[in-house]
């Protein structure tokens, strides 16, 4: 085991709070895309969901850091 646990253990806990927020954004974005949907705002609702899957997309690779941090 490396001599970084204890950095290691700050940064995946600091990860792990971005990545909650960045769930709780997507989520906030999910209601306003929905919102945007059903109020004829299609072509908003379409940037809307955009920004989500860029928010899936980044979620996916913060959880693998995590992962990789807290596995070292």
């Amino acid at each position: 085991m490396s001599d970084n646990t204890e950095p290691n253990i700050a940064t995946a806990d600091a990860l792990t709070l971005l990545l909650h927020n960045q769930h709780a954004l997507g989520a906030a974005i999910e209601e306003i895309t929905k919102w945007l949907s059903e109020n004829g705002v299609g072509s908003v609702a379409a940037n809307a969901m955009a920004a989500m899957e860029t928010l899936d997309a980044n979620a996916q690779a913060i959880t693998d850091a995590i992962m990789r941090l807290r596995q070292s």
